[in-house]
């Protein structure tokens, strides 16, 4: 596999409505697209990050930065690739920058299923047809809107509500959704928003049966989640602090927790997502795909990885118009009865729109493979 060009476009969309976390709120997204161009084919990936360093250290101009002066031009200088696993090993390194190397190696992984005329999940090893997707609803102003929100979702057939929370905003406000809704699904994302001083309170979210708590230590913790996870009952879910196979098998050990959410730009790419996903596999610790306001392309990279069997929990990848009024690809991502039918085309099964990719790209460069052209 010869790649002759990589193109990244700066991009921008429009959130249809707030989206609020702990780290703040959000009404646009910002971010970049990955085009790996060979002979015959496109490949598409996406840099998942935010305009500030608020979910992990990697910005917009960082990860750009990043792809620009070191990842293409390492890449170029491997010549020919075989198959997208190679391009993890290349870009080893170089540390961290994960949602840099994720982007172009996405890319690589769309191309690559494009040539051999298969679809992304097939070449990531995946059977599934159909997958289980959840939705993720932002912190709410009081629990009558909260509540009216997941009404919404669930009419919607979406199998699980994963409800954002941080201190002052957390056990009152999911109490009364369990009231109303006795049997869902449920869970709480509390993004690093607490420490072990509130073990107490967290303990009182074993009496709501959550499927898990995700996340609600530090960010970068394993350590002080065991100690939290061997005092409550409901099952800690590690999102932000697991970044490799590595870190995984550190939390794992510890017992830091009983669920691990992959996302695959926060862990490097597809390569090392396969990975942590066959450990847990092998030590019975389900996974789930977490989302990152995904424009399509991003979208369509999750329900790929998902298709992958270890994956039983309803991941955060929602249909295209939970988020924007218009994505860029067609078809656009639907959610019907809360399940998505994996698509069987070659490469991510989704067709980048060029004139909505020109409507709402911000800046473009082109890098050519000078190597191929000498």
């Amino acid at each position: 596999m010869k790649i002759e060009k990589i193109v990244l476009r700066r991009m921008q969309l429009e959130l249809k409505e707030p989206f609020q976390t702990s780290f703040g709120t959000q009404k646009e997204r910002e971010f970049f697209i990955v085009e790996a161009y060979s002979k015959d084919h496109v490949g598409y990936g996406e840099c998942v990050v935010n305009s500030r360093p608020l979910y992990s250290e990697e910005t917009v101009k960082t990860a750009w930065h990043i792809a620009e002066d070191f990842l293409i031009p390492a890449l170029y200088s491997k010549g020919e690739i075989n198959h997208p696993d190679e391009v993890s090993e290349i870009f080893k390194p170089f540390r961290r920058n994960n949602m840099a190397k994720s982007a172009i190696e996405g890319a690589v992984w769309d191309l690559y299923a494009k040539e051999n005329n298969i679809s992304l999940a097939e070449a990531l090893g995946g059977t599934k047809k159909q997958i289980e997707v959840g939705i993720s609803i932002g912190i709410q102003e009081s629990p009558e809107k909260l509540i009216e929100t997941v009404e919404k979702y669930r009419s919607e057939g979406y199998k699980r509500m994963k409800i954002k929370i941080k201190p002052g905003t957390d056990i009152e406000m999911l109490s009364e959704v369990r009231k109303k809704y006795p049997n869902i699904a449920m869970m709480a994302d509390g993004n690093s928003a607490y420490t072990l001083d509130d073990v107490e309170l967290l303990k009182e979210l074993d009496a709501l049966n959550l499927t898990m708590i995700e996340q609600p230590l530090a960010h970068d913790d394993i350590i002080d989640h065991a100690t939290l996870q061997a005092q409550i009952k409901t099952p800690v879910c590690l999102d932000e602090s697991i970044h490799s196979l590595e870190d995984a098998k550190k939390a794992i050990k510890l017992g830091s927790c009983k669920i691990i959410n992959i996302k695959i730009g926060r862990v490097g790419g597809l390569t090392e997502a396969k990975k942590i996903h066959d450990y847990c596999a092998e030590q019975n610790i389900p996974v789930w795909c977490g989302g990152m306001l995904e424009s399509g392309i991003g979208r369509a990279h999750n329900i790929a990885i998902t298709t992958l069997s270890n994956f039983t929990l309803p991941g955060d990848t929602a249909a295209s118009s939970r988020y924007w009024a218009e994505d860029i690809i067609n078809p656009e991502v639907v959610v019907t009865d809360g399940v998505i039918t994996v698509p069987d085309q070659p490469g991510i099964g989704y067709e980048p729109v060029e004139e909505l990719l020109d409507k709402y790209t911000l800046e473009l460069k082109e890098y050519e493979n000078e190597a191929l052209t000498v």
